[in-house]
């Protein structure tokens, strides 16, 4: 190895350092999800401290549908270009890593810059949850990958239970409860109930998960504010961004189409 490439082996585990340390709950991480080099730069000189991509806004940017659709080498020649352009920690969303194996996934991925990743336990091409010992393996050996590698990776493990899930109410609540235990036994940093957006679900997972909680921020869920309130430690935007900008986008292209300056009037926030 390199003296270039030992000191950017160091940068990258003190990134990670610096990722896994801002996972407080009660004064959470937030996360307002890019898809490309120049949304992570607005996040960044926003005064964001990190960056997280999202995969179903990676996906379209890529020219696939979100699901693995993309191929692996692109979804990572896309994190790399981001973690390039800035200067913070990235973390990046992989679904369930790409069918890579463990070691390959934690050699590739931080290769990239990255230093954090979303891993979810559903697989993504049919929505069908894996087995939750299946996943929790899956996340140890990822884990054990990264402790071999020196590379101090950051896993939020996204658990599946609200989106994908069968049951009433209080039994995916339930097993979204003993899926976050056991991924945080196996290795995990945090744990991502995506869809869970009332509050007394988040602050039930808070409470009996025992470890750093993600939410999702969607319209109906509570505000940032109050979701410190409740002890999340970890607030992520997913495709929600990217989703809105190409909304606005479509309007000004509809005002185009139609003869009018897309700038009158101008824009409002």
């Amino acid at each position: 190895m390199t003296a270039q490439e030992m000191a950017t082996e160091r940068e990258n585990a003190a990134k990670a350092d610096t990722l896994r340390a801002l996972h407080v709950p009660g004064r959470p991480l937030v996360l307002p999800n890019v898809w490309d080099a120049a949304s992570a730069r607005a996040v960044t000189a926003a005064g964001f401290p990190v960056v997280a991509t999202g995969s179903a806004a990676v996906a379209p940017v890529l020219g696939y549908d979100d699901g693995e659709a993309a191929p692996a080498g692109e979804v990572l020649a896309q994190v790399a270009r981001i973690a390039r352009a800035v200067t913070v920690p990235v973390t990046a969303d992989m679904e369930r890593g790409y069918g890579l194996a463990p070691a390959e996934f934690v050699e590739r991925l931080a290769a990239t810059g990255a230093v954090g990743a979303n891993l979810e336990d559903s697989d993504p091409r049919t929505g069908a949850m894996v087995d939750a010992d299946e996943q929790a393996g899956f996340i140890a050996a990822v884990r054990a990958a990264a402790r071999e590698a020196g590379t101090g990776l950051v896993i939020n493990a996204r658990v599946d239970s609200f989106a994908h899930g069968t049951g009433t109410p209080d039994e995916r609540l339930a097993d979204a409860v003993a899926r976050g235990r056991a991924y945080l036994r196996a290795g995990a940093d945090c744990v991502y109930p995506i869809l869970a957006s009332d509050s007394g679900t988040i602050r039930a997972l808070v409470a009996e998960i025992g470890g750093p909680v993600n939410v999702l921020f969607r319209p109906g869920v509570p505000s940032i504010a109050e979701l410190a309130a409740l002890g999340v430690a970890r607030v992520s935007f997913g495709h929600g961004l990217h989703a809105a900008t190409q909304r606005y986008l479509a309007t000004m292209l509809t005002a185009i189409s139609e003869g009018h300056s897309p700038y009158d009037p101008l824009p409002t926030f």
